[in-house]
């Protein structure tokens, strides 16, 4: 039997689905492009050093504290290189990490092991793992490119006196340790001011916090103080730069993994 009213709801249906896909398809786009104009405004740095130290605190907020030294290469048409020196205390002097950052394919990631005097590839299926104890994963430690990411834009949020745009990103890499990252970034500058991080469980699982944001060669800002905070188990690893210099003649050759343990 015709039921007009069956047909009447059937069309609303369809409209509010189109209606969804249609809003849907927005906040993606609107995503996306904020995260290309984030990217746009820092381009050009060409190279970079800093010395930084890491504080590393366990649930009970007794805490560890490491020297280390950082410089970093952008790539054109690829991810960024960027190689971390162990300076102090003694038990990790001479520890170095390299990374080559890659826009689709895998990024590829060493570290030197002093104390056994040789150099391990880091894994792709294990880039989930703490970096030398701290709360930051070998995953954040590489190059945040725009291709990492499906994104999604969520709304507009203000606090500390800024106002942010709110987006969902997405890592493409099935193998990475998150299900997705809320970003809270400011308009006026597109900088990071927050990352909330989700475990493949979809749990809330760490929160990163960047303040003291200094500006460099008239248009790059870096915050000279990272926190990490592991909602899960109560630790948190602090990283702050400082002495940060551009402009150092750095080629491929300072990024090389073969000398990897000559690192200075």
């Amino acid at each position: 039997m015709y039921r007009p009213e069956k047909t009447l709801w059937i069309g609303i249906l369809a409209v509010a689905l189109l209606a969804g896909a249609a809003q849907a398809d927005e906040a993606a786009e609107k995503g996306l492009a904020i995260a290309v104009e984030a990217d746009r405004r820092d381009e050009g740095w060409g190279d970079s050093q800093a010395t930084l130290q890491m504080i590393l605190r366990n649930r009970h907020g007794d805490e560890t504290t490491r020297q280390m030294r950082s410089r970093a290469l952008e790539v054109a048409d690829d991810g960024d290189k960027s190689l971390m020196i162990f300076d102090d205390p003694r038990d990790v002097k001479g520890t170095a990490f390299l990374s080559f950052s890659h826009k689709s394919a895998d990024d590829d990631q060493w570290l030197y092991l002093p104390a056994l005097k040789r150099v391990k590839r880091i894994s792709s299926s294990n880039k989930s793992g703490p970096f030398m104890g701290s709360e930051f994963s070998y995953e954040d430690l590489s190059s945040q490119e725009v291709e990492k990411y499906t994104y999604r834009y969520l709304r507009d949020e203000s606090f500390d006196g800024r106002n942010h745009f709110v987006i969902e990103r997405k890592p493409v890499d099935k193998k990475s340790g998150y299900t997705r990252q809320i970003v809270w970034m400011d308009k006026d500058e597109y900088r990071v001011f927050k990352v909330e991080f989700y475990d493949r469980k979809n749990a809330l699982l760490k929160t990163l916090m960047f303040s003291d944001f200094q500006q460099y060669l008239d248009k790059h800002w870096r915050a000279s103080l990272m926190e990490m905070t592991n909602h899960q188990t109560g630790k948190s690893t602090t990283l702050r730069f400082d002495g940060y210099k551009f402009a150092n003649g750095y080629t491929d050759a300072d990024f090389n993994r073969n000398s990897l343990s000559k690192a200075r």
